[in-house]
Order: structure tokens, then sequence, then C-alpha cells
């Protein structure tokens, strides 16, 4: 009942608060960012959404408008990023104007975090798990594990599959607080072209469903080759049957 009626209406109620809120703070980020450097103080992005969807993201700009607009964070050379840019990134103000992408319906607070689609390693490995069957959100449990420091994309997507399979209200409340604490604490911020890789602890119940997960997908993906293979048996069967009858056609 929560994941698919109450989460969405926490997400609009809070979405619309925090707007009404931190309107005049917003504000002040643009003027700076403006201040700071050339270019637009709202950076926009298209990102893959819900079943694979893609919508337009939207952040404070914190790269020069000369850097790749395409590629992420961890791909980024630090040089890209603006003074101001620094100071929003490792406070996470600059993912604010995504409350507005949260009030329409492409975003949730609490949910795995919007990729790029050039990322297409992780995206598969998210469609594998079932990440993608949720609204990618402004934080997720990746994110209270790592931040932007989580590169094993294969251990990203199973971690985001976890909290696509087992959304609570509870589970979503650990996730925010956790959450407020980090960015509090500047934990594993990751600027451009730097990489820390930690140890994430999986529990055993989440390795037995992760387990599970990869065992359909395969097994969806040998039905589709065998579905494919008896198509193409069928193609060529048809295709001799009908040059048997052109022949026979021709002869009689």
């Amino acid at each position: 009942m929560y994941r698919y009626f109450f989460k969405r209406c926490l997400d609009i109620l809070l979405s619309l608060i925090g707007i009404i809120v931190l309107a005049i703070p917003m504000i002040i980020i643009a003027i700076a960012v403006k201040c700071d450097s050339k270019g637009p103080a709202i950076f926009s992005q298209i990102r893959s959404g819900r079943n694979g969807k893609p919508f337009r993201l939207f952040k404070f700009r914190s790269m020069r408008i000369d850097a790749p607009s395409d590629v992420a964070t961890r791909d980024l050379q630090g040089n890209n990023i603006t003074k101001v840019g620094h100071f929003l990134r490792k406070t996470s103000l600059d993912e604010l104007p995504q409350m507005f992408c949260i009030l329409i319906g492409t975003m949730s607070i609490i949910g795995p975090r919007p990729v790029v689609l050039k990322e297409e390693e992780l995206l598969n490995y998210r469609k594998q798990f079932g990440a993608d069957k949720v609204r990618p959100g402004l934080t997720g449990l990746a994110q209270v594990q790592a931040r932007d420091n989580l590169t094993d994309m294969h251990l990203k997507a199973e971690i985001d599959g976890i909290y696509a399979n087992k959304i609570t209200f509870w589970g979503d409340i650990k996730i925010f607080v956790k959450t407020i604490f980090k960015v509090l604490k500047q934990d594993d911020v990751a600027e451009g072209g730097e990489e820390v890789q930690k140890e994430i602890l999986i529990n055993e119940e989440d390795e037995k469903m992760i387990a599970e997960l990869e065992r359909k997908a395969e097994a969806e993906g040998v039905a589709a080759l065998e579905t494919a293979s008896s198509n193409l048996e069928l193609t060529e069967m048809l295709s001799e049957a009908q040059k048997q009858a052109q022949t026979a056609e021709e002869t009689a």
C-alpha cells in the first residue's frame, strides 16, 4: 500500500513544502552560480527514469559551460567544476531543483539515483535486478552506502535492486535520515576524477534475493533466445515452402 499510494502522496507533500521553504535559498544559489561563471544557473539533462523512460532532470549548474554534459560524475575532470560548483556538490545543494521533478512525478524523494542514458552497462544491470521499476530518487540506498564513491556498477545495481524490491515506509525514513547525516558530514563525495571504493555489506537475505533475481534474468534471457531461434526456424521453413511452390508453378 505504501509503495503504490502513500509514497507518492509524501513525495508531493514534501517536495511542495521544500520548494516553498527553500525558495529564497534557491534564488540566492542561482545568483551565486550566475556570478561565478558564464552560463545558465540551471543545468538540465536527459536521464533514464521509471521503466527506462527518459525524463529531463534539473540541477544547479556546477560545471563550466564547455564541460561534457552527458557523462557521469565519476568521469568528470576536476577542472571542469566551478568554485561555487565544488561547494554545491559537497553539500548536495546542486540537487535542490530536482524537487520540481519530484513534484511532477518523474522522480521520488527516495529511489535509485537517475542515470545518464550513456551508462548502458549500469542501466542493463538495473533492469536485471528490477531497479528500473521504480522512480529514480533524490537520494537512495546506494547513496547512503557510499554516495558518489561506489564505482562498481554491478554492486550499485544490486543495492538499487534490493531497495526496489523491498520498499517500506520505515526503510525510506532510515535512508532519508542517513542522507542528512552523510551530507552534513560530507562523507563519500567524489569530485571529478576521484574514486574511493569502500566495502559494502549486504546481508544474507539480500544475497538470496539477488541470486534469485539473477536466476530469473538468466531464465528470461534463455527463453527469449529460444523464442528467437524458433521464429528463425519457422521463417526458414516458410521461405523453403514458398520456393518449392514457385518451382512447382514454373514447372507446370
